[in-house]
C-alpha cells in the first residue's frame, strides 16, 4: 500500500493555496484603490483567517503553518530579491549608488545604534524579564531592517524613478546590512567590547559586503558566458531558462554556504544577469524568464504577508503576555517611536550631507523628497519578523514571557507600520509629489525594464554605442581631471561604457553582442 501524506499537512497546504489565490483575486479587484495594495490585502486576509481558525479550534491555534526560518530565508526571500535586481533600471540605480550605500549602510548603522541604546535605556523601566546586551543589539538590527517588499509596492518605478531607485536600492542594502549585523552579533561575544573586538567586527562587516557582491557578479558572469558559448536556445529553450533560474538560485545558496550576505549576492547576480545573460537567450526565453522571475517574486511576497497576518493572532504567544498587556503595549510603543526617530536621524542628516556635494540643484533632494524617503522607510516587515523569531524562539515556539513580549511586539510594530504607514504612503506621495512635479527622468525611462530596441542595441558606425537603458550615449568625452571632478558620475559611466563595449560584452554577451546563430535574438537583424 502506498504511503499517504500527512492529512493535516495536506489540509494546511490546500487552505493556504486557496488563500493565496483569493489574495490575488481580491488584490486585482482593489488594484485601482488609492489606499490598498497586495501587502495590506494579504495581511487583512491573514488576520481574518486567523480569527476564523482561532474560533474553529476553540482558541487552541490561529495559524495553519508554524513559522520556519528556513522556509523564509531559503525559499521565499531569494526570488523576491533576485527579481528586484533583475528588473531594476540600472542607470538610475548606479547613478544614485553613492546615495544608496550612504542610506543603506551608514543609515542602517545610525538606526541600529539609536534603537539599541534606546531599548537598553527605556526597557529597564518596564518589567519584561531578563535581556542581555546581545538581545538589545539584536533588537537594533531587527528594527533597522526596512521592508523593501512594502516599499516596492508603494513607490512606482516609472512615476518616481529617482525616489524609487534610492528607496529600493537602500532597502536591499539595508536588509543585507541588518542581517550581516545580526549574524555578527550572534558570532561575537559583545558582553565585553574592546577596541580589537570592534575592529574585528567592522572588518568582518566590510568583508561580507565586498565578497558577497563579488560572488553575485561572478555567478552572473559565469551564467552569461556559458549561455553565450553553448547557446542552448538553438536546441532547447527549456534548458537555457532552467539554467538561468538555477544559476540565480545557486548564487544565493553559495552565499549561504560561505556564510556571506545572500541578499547582496543574489541582488547583484540579478543585475548582472539582466545586463548580460538575458540578452544571450532566445526571444521566447526572454519573455519566459522575465515573467517567471516576476511571478515567483509576487507569490513569495503574498505568502509572507499572508502568514504574518495569521501569526499575529498566535494564541501561544499572547497567553504569555496576557497578564501584562500594558507592558506589551509599552514595548511596542517604544519600539515604534525608536523606529521613527532612528529613521529620521539617518535620512535627514545624510540627505543634507549628500546635497552639500551636489552642484546641480536638480540632483539635490528637496525637503518633500526627504520626507517621502523617510516615510517610505518606516515600514517593517518579513525580515524583522524572521530575525525576531531567530533571536527569541526555538523552532517557532516560545514559552518565556520576555521572549514572547519581544515576538508579539515585533508583530505589532510590523502590522501597524505596514497597514497604517502603507495606507497613508500613496496619498502622501500624491500630496508631496503631484504628477506635474515628478522627476523629469520618468519620461526618459522606458516603461518596460527591457524595451525591445534591436537596431540601436548594436554598435554604431562611428564607434559609439546605444545606451543600455535606451537612447544614445550623449555623455561628452572627458578631457581633463577637472571634468572628472565636476561630473564624476557621468565620467565614470563613460569609461565604464567603453570598457563594457570593448571587453565585457564581446566576452559575456549583452545588447548587440549576442551570438548570431540560427534561432538567436540577433538572427532577424541579419535580414
Amino acid at each position: 500500500m502506498a504511503l499517504k501524506p500527512n492529512q493535516a499537512s495536506v489540509d494546511s497546504i490546500t487552505l493556504f493555496v486557496a488563500l493565496l489565490s483569493s489574495c490575488i483575486v481580491i488584490g486585482h479587484l482593489l488594484e485601482k484603490n488609492r489606499w490598498f495594495n497586495e501587502s495590506i490585502t494579504a495581511l487583512a486576509i491573514g488576520l481574518c483567517t486567523g480569527i476564523i481558525i482561532l474560533f474553529t479550534t476553540e482558541g487552541r491555534s490561529s495559524h495553519i503553518l508554524v513559522f520556519d526560518e528556513e522556509l523564509f530565508f531559503i525559499y521565499l526571500l531569494p526570488p523576491i530579491i533576485f527579481n528586484a535586481g533583475f528588473q531594476v533600471k540600472k542607470k538610475q540605480f548606479f547613478r544614485n549608488f553613492v546615495m544608496i550605500i550612504l542610506f543603506g549602510a551608514v543609515g542602517t548603522l545610525i538606526s541600529f545604534v539609536i534603537v539599541s541604546i534606546g531599548t537598553m535605556q527605556l526597557f529597564k523601566k518596564l518589567d519584561i524579564g531578563f535581556l542581555d546586551i546581545g538581545d538589545y543589539l539584536a533588537l537594533g538590527a531587527i528594527f533597522s531592517a526596512t521592508d523593501s517588499v512594502c516599499t516596492l509596492q508603494v513607490l512606482n518605478q516609472d512615476e518616481t524613478p529617482l525616489l524609487y531607485s534610492v528607496v529600493f536600492g537602500e532597502g536591499v542594502v539595508n536588509d543585507a546590512t541588518s542581517i550581516v549585523l545580526f549574524n555578527a552579533i550572534q558570532k561575537f561575544d559583545l558582553s565585553h567590547i574592546t577596541p580589537s573586538i570592534f575592529m574585528e567586527f567592522m572588518g568582518n562587516f566590510l568583508y561580507f559586503f565586498i565578497t558577497s557582491t563579488l560572488l553575485g557578479v561572478g555567478v552572473g558572469l559565469i551564467s552569461a558566458y556559458i549561455i553565450k558559448k553553448l547557446y542552448m536556445g538553438r536546441h532547447s529553450t527549456d534548458r537555457e531558462v532552467a539554467l538561468m533560474i538555477l544559476m540565480a538560485y545557486l548564487s544565493y545558496m553559495m552565499a549561504e554556504l560561505f556564510s556571506l550576505s545572500s541578499i547582496l549576492t543574489v541582488f547583484f547576480c540579478g543585475i548582472v544577469m539582466s545586463h548580460y545573460t538575458w540578452h544571450n537567450v532566445t526571444e521566447s526565453s526572454r519573455i519566459t524568464t522575465k515573467h517567471a522571475f516576476a511571478t515567483l517574486s509576487f507569490i513569495s511576497e503574498i505568502f509572507i504577508f499572508l502568514y504574518v497576518g495569521m501569526d499575529a493572532l498566535d494564541i501561544e504567544k499572547w497567553k504569555a503576555v496576557s497578564k501584562s498587556p500594558g507592558t506589551s503595549a509599552g514595548v511596542s510603543s517604544i519600539l515604534l517611536g525608536l523606529v521613527l526617530v532612528g529613521r529620521a536621524a539617518s535620512v535627514f542628516p545624510l540627505s543634507f550631507i549628500s546635497n552639500l556635494f551636489k552642484r546641480s540643484e536638480s540632483d539635490k533632494f528637496t525637503l518633500k523628497q526627504q520626507v517621502t524617503i523617510w516615510w517610505a522607510g518606516l515600514m517593517r516587515g518579513s525580515v524583522s519578523v524572521a530575525l525576531a523569531y531567530n533571536q527569541f524562539t526555538r523552532s517557532g515556539h516560545t514559552q518565556l514571557r520576555g521572549n514572547a513580549i519581544m515576538i508579539t511586539s515585533t508583530i505589532t510594530v510590523v502590522l501597524f507600520s505596514t497597514v497604517v504607514f502603507g495606507l497613508l504612503t500613496k496619498p502622501l506621495i500624491r500630496l508631496l509629489l503631484p504628477s506635474k512635479n515628478l522627476s523629469s527622468t520618468a519620461s526618459s525611462e522606458s516603461l518596460d525594464p527591457f524595451p525591445p530596441k534591436p537596431m540601436t542595441d548594436l554598435p554604431l558606425a562611428n564607434g559609439q554605442t546605444a545606451d543600455a537603458e535606451g537612447g544614445r550615449d550623449n555623455i561628452p568625452r572627458p578631457t581633463s581631471l577637472r571634468m572628472l571632478l565636476a561630473t564624476p558620475a557621468n565620467t565614470v559611466h563613460y569609461y565604464w561604457r567603453k570598457f563594457d563595449d570593448s571587453v565585457m560584452r564581446p566576452m559575456f554577451g549583452g545588447r548587440g553582442f549576442a551570438p548570431i546563430v540560427p534561432g538567436s535574438p540577433t538572427e532577424p537583424l541579419l535580414h
